[in-house]
């Protein structure tokens, strides 16, 4: 199950990528959610995703 909750965040900051507020929230709510090793993959992911959107890159000081 847990792994489930990784891909449905990953899921969900996808599709809510456009607007940097609506971001953060998901961020900071998978922070709150994921298990501590799922976080480290978030991150990896997230340094990833972000590379061609700059606008997100305010968002990961939620993961650290």
């Amino acid at each position: 199950m847990p792994r489930a909750m990784f891909e449905y965040t990953k899921t969900v900051l996808e599709k809510v990528s456009f607007d940097v507020q609506l971001f953060r929230k998901e961020l900071e709510k998978a922070v709150n959610r994921l298990l501590p090793h799922e976080l480290k993959e978030l991150k990896i992911w997230l340094v990833q995703y972000i590379q061609g959107k700059p606008e997100l890159s305010t968002c990961l000081i939620c993961i650290k």
